[in-house]
Parts: structure tokens; C-alpha cells; sequence
């Protein structure tokens, strides 16, 4: 009778340890072995590695269970007979790039990757088979895993113009995107409200150009009816009436990264497989530089100021002109940006220049005569082809926003589609690379809920939107659909001003960003996919994550 007790809590223990298994994003092959028992991760645990090639990986997963469960083994390259969690790298286990294996075995775990993201993929699967409290050992249920990522580009961006976060923070975000199998970081780093890199040919781009006198608060009537708003820090500020003012809070706000802090960004992504692009705006989102010199715009004379209101003004927003004196002040920017980022890639913005003031500009004019160029957006093509050959001299490539395509794609661009699909559509089919980032799918500061809890922009791109996005569109063949490198999420700044907002706006919503683009499109399945959110939020808990409680909700009983 005693045996058939333990025989049936060993069952139900083995059910239980299979129940848990809920990992995001799906692996394209996952198997619960419920007729074995459970590895033990304790303190005996050793983590095993082929050689020191795989230190960064063995230390990223020490330094996890450390934090979270004051638990830190021994790192060794001598094979151990049993209790070990062992990393090999094997370019045979897959056909695919950046595969991994996990095996949980009788005596250990082992994890194999066809390379070192790979195996870097795997640990982050791991960690999602921890407990999701402290506990002083682990139990690992029996599990055997293949999995590959469905798309190269898995990508995340924030916007640290409008709000500055400290590097210590952007570590912090770096590895929320390493847990979801992330592996390219946006970082919006200049814009017309905050130039936030330090550039030392032209130091003012920080002294001047990294602060602001002040963030919109609101829109007022103007004329002595100053007690009365139109709106409170509006989600589209549209200034209908004639005599209404965009009001601040005349605090000085701003903030910038050194080059030494740069770099230590850019190595602790690098740990973390995660390749970071830099992006500098031009020839519009320029106010800020223009605030620090302003001789590089199409009003010369003009005391140009770092914009202190959300949006795009044609009455505020300059862009920069298209003279030889600005390419060089452009390329001597880009030379030290490409220095500090080993990226392949630099975007270079090209989004919603405003053709206006190149249109009454007498010196963009003559550029445009002299060049035989019809149409400011021709000469936006113009601006956009110098900026790509320069790059591209540096054995580059630029990225740019959606617009990039007015007046002729620049031959070797890579297109970020924000303005739905179009922009997307049309590079495939021109044989450019593309990546979707649609405004209305996956831009997180758009509300989670139809009645959101926070000030946020834009109508609502829920989690369920998010989730059944599809990044290649149905109308692309078969060839013209290879040309879509993957998708993006994207995380504008305006009403976000401390991390646990981004948090917030963040989780869970990358969640279903990293399961579009790692997971094989066969295996998304949306109630699934909540189920195994349960898990994700007691291990957000175990982390201190912010994230939208809301979706609690969905869970109670």
C-alpha cells in the first residue's frame, strides 16, 4: 500500500512539474517527460563548459540565480559525472542559425547550441523552468527541447529624447529584451526635445542641445482666458484654435551619455548577444542639434530652440539644410557614432521632414537647381543618398523610417516601416530589406486597454493585437516575402517619464512581440499563450517588474 502511495504522488508531483512548463516565446519543439523524475539544481551544481568561449553565457545564468536565488555555482571547464548544467556548442545539432537543444537529464541539464547566442538562447529557456520564488534548490522538470528563431531581426527600441533614462536603466531594459530572445536594441538617442550622446568635435550638441527649458503641460486658450484648458497633456496635440497657447512646465529637463558610457552600454549588450543600433536623426527631428548650432538650418539667424512640446509643428520644427557645410557637421557626427557602435547598421530617422521650409529656403532651392532636382521630396532622396554613401564608404548600412522611400530609396537602405505596411511592402518588392514596426500593432506607448489606467498616445494596440500581428504581409510572394528581415516594437517617450512606466507599457506586450518573432507562425496560439502568462507574471513578481496588472484580471478563480 505504501508503494501505491508513493507511486501515485510521484504521478501527481511529475503531472504538476509538466503543468508548469510554460515557456515564452513557444519553442518550435517542446516534450515533457512526466515518467521521469526532475533535475535538482542545488549549491553541488556545477555549470560545465567546452571552453572559455562560453564563460559569458555560464556567468550571465550565475549571475541570475544568484540575484534571485542567492544560489552561485562553480564555473568549470572539467566535465562532471553528474549534478551539472553543461554548454556545449555544436554547429552540427541544427540546420538552423542560432538553435539550441535542452535536455533535462537524469544526473544534469545539458544545453546545446549550433552557436553562442544559441546556447545564450537556450539559458534564457532555463530560466523559465526555475521555480518562481525563492527556494534554496531548484527543481528542473524533465524536458527535451529544439528550438530555432523564426526571424533574424527581433528588435525593441526606446526613445530616450523626450525622457532620459540613466545607463544603469538601460542595462536594466537590456536584459528584459535578452529574457524574450531579443536581439537588436533601437536607441532613439537624438531628437528635437534632447540630443543625448556626446559627440566631442561639437560639444554644444550636449552642453545646449541635451536640455530643455521645459515640458508641455497642456494647451490653453490665449487672449486673458488662460484659466480655461483645452486639453491636459493631449495624446495628439492639434492646435485648432487660432489663439490657443502650448503651455510648460518651465522646469530645465534633460540629460545626456558620455562615450565612456557608451561603450559600457555597448559591451553589456554585446554579453547578451544584443546588437545595439544607434539612431541619429535627420534631416528633421533636428531641433535640438539646431539649438546648438544653429548655422546648419534653413533660418541661420534664428535662436533655434530645443522643442519643449510633443508633436510636429510646421510654425516650430526646422530640419536641417542640405549644404555642404551640414554633410560635413553630419559625417564628422557619424564617424564618432560608428566608432563608439560596432553595429552594421545606423539609422539615420528620415521621417516627417517637413518639405516646407526647404521649399522657401532660397539656398535649398539652388541646391535643388543645381542639382536637377524637381521636388523637395526628391531633394529629401537627395539628403538621404549623400548620408547612405558616406555610410556606406564606412562599410555600413543605414536604416531608416518608412519615408526614406519619397523621392527614390536610396540603393543599399534598409526600410523600418511605422506608417503601416505600405512603406514595407513596397522595399520587399524592391528588393530592400525591411523591417515592421506598424505604429497601430506594436508601438507601446499606444494604450494596452480601451480605457487606459495611464496617459499614454495614440488609440489602443492591445495585447491581442499585438499578438496576432503577422509581419509579412499576405500580398508579398513567396521571394518577395525573404526580404522582410523581421519586426520591431517601438517605445516613444513623451508620456513615459520613470522606468516603472515603461515597465509597464512594456510587459506584457513584449511578451507577444517575442513570440511573433521567434516562435514558427504554426505554433502561436493565443489561449495558450495566456495560460503560460500566468507563469510569466509570478516570475515578473520574483523580478520586481512593473508590469500591467490588469491583466490579472483575466486570471482570477
Amino acid at each position: 500500500m505504501r508503494n501505491v502511495i508513493f507511486l501515485f504522488l510521484t504521478f501527481i508531483t511529475l503531472n504538476l512539474f509538466a503543468q508548469e512548463v510554460s515557456i515564452i516565446p513557444q519553442p518550435a519543439y517542446l516534450k515533457v517527460e512526466s515518467t521521469k523524475k526532475p533535475f535538482t539544481i542545488d549549491a553541488n551544481t556545477q555549470i560545465v563548459i567546452e571552453n572559455d568561449s562560453l564563460r559569458n553565457s555560464a556567468s550571465f545564468l550565475n549571475d541570475y540565480l544568484q540575484k534571485y536565488f542567492d544560489l552561485k555555482l562553480n564555473i568549470t571547464t572539467i566535465a562532471q559525472p553528474k549534478n551539472f548544467i553543461s554548454l556545449i556548442l555544436n554547429t552540427r545539432v541544427s540546420e538552423f542559425d542560432n538553435a539550441y537543444t535542452l535536455t533535462t537529464l537524469e544526473n544534469g541539464i545539458s544545453i546545446i547550441g549550433t552557436s553562442r547566442p544559441g546556447i545564450f538562447y537556450g539559458i534564457q529557456t532555463l530560466v523559465q523552468l526555475f521555480p518562481s520564488s525563492k527556494t534554496s534548490s531548484l527543481a528542473i522538470p524533465a524536458v527535451n527541447i529544439i528550438d530555432y528563431p523564426r526571424f533574424n531581426y527581433r528588435g525593441m527600441h526606446l526613445d530616450v529624447s523626450r525622457h532620459f533614462f540613466d545607463v544603469a536603466f538601460i542595462k536594466q531594459y537590456i536584459d528584459y529584451l535578452a529574457l524574450h530572445k531579443m536581439n537588436y536594441f533601437h536607441w532613439h538617442l537624438t531628437d528635437d526635445h534632447g540630443w543625448r550622446i556626446e559627440i566631442k568635435k561639437y560639444p554644444k550638441l550636449t552642453e545646449i542641445g541635451s536640455w530643455r527649458d521645459g515640458s508641455i503641460i497642456g494647451l490653453f486658450p490665449g487672449q486673458g482666458n488662460e484659466n480655461i484648458r483645452y486639453q491636459v497633456l493631449p495624446t495628439e496635440i492639434k492646435i485648432t484654435p487660432k489663439d490657443a497657447v502650448i503651455k510648460t512646465d518651465g522646469i530645465r529637463y534633460g540629460g545626456y551619455y558620455t562615450q565612456e558610457q557608451i561603450k559600457e552600454v555597448v559591451d553589456y549588450a554585446a554579453q547578451r548577444y544584443i546588437t545595439i543600433i544607434p539612431e541619429i536623426e535627420m534631416p528633421a527631428h533636428s531641433m535640438a542639434a539646431l539649438a546648438a548650432y544653429p548655422e546648419f538650418g534653413t533660418e541661420p539667424n534664428k535662436k533655434y530652440q530645443v522643442a519643449q512640446s510633443w508633436g510636429i509643428f510646421n510654425k516650430f520644427n526646422n530640419v536641417l539644410q542640405p549644404t555642404d557645410t551640414t554633410f560635413r557637421f553630419l559625417e564628422d557626427v557619424l564617424t564618432e557614432v560608428m566608432a563608439l557602435f560596432p553595429s552594421k547598421y545606423i539609422h539615420i530617422g528620415g521621417d516627417e521632414a517637413a518639405k516646407v521650409w526647404w521649399k522657401q529656403s532660397p539656398v535649398s532651392q539652388q541646391i535643388m537647381k543645381a542639382n536637377g532636382i524637381k521636388t523637395e521630396s526628391e531633394l529629401q532622396s537627395y539628403f538621404i543618398r549623400r548620408i547612405e554613401k558616406f555610410v556606406n564608404s564606412k562599410g555600413k548600412t543605414i536604416i531608416g523610417w518608412n519615408e526614406i522611400l519619397q523621392g527614390g530609396l536610396a540603393p543599399n537602405a534598409v526600410v523600418m516601416s511605422w506608417q503601416g505596411e505600405k512603406g514595407g511592402i513596397e522595399a520587399a518588392k524592391q528588393n530592400h530589406m525591411a523591417i515592421m514596426t506598424p505604429e497601430d500593432k506594436v508601438y507601446f506607448n499606444h494604450a494596452q486597454f480601451v480605457k487606459e489606467d495611464s496617459l499614454t498616445a495614440g488609440k489602443p494596440s492591445t495585447l491581442l493585437d499585438v499578438y496576432n500581428y503577422e509581419p509579412i504581409p499576405a500580398e508579398l510572394n513567396a521571394e518577395q516575402a525573404k526580404y522582410i528581415w523581421g519586426g520591431q516594437g517601438c517605445l516613444w517617450s513623451e508620456y513615459i517619464t520613470n522606468p516603472a512606466k515603461v515597465e509597464y507599457m512594456l510587459f506584457p506586450r513584449l511578451d507577444a512581440l517575442s513570440e511573433i518573432l521567434w516562435s514558427q507562425k504554426e505554433k502561436r496560439n493565443y489561449i495558450d499563450f495566456q495560460n503560460r502568462l500566468k507563469a510569466q507574471f509570478k516570475r515578473y513578481d520574483l523580478m520586481g517588474i512593473s508590469y500591467s496588472k490588469r491583466y490579472l484580471e483575466n486570471y482570477k478563480n
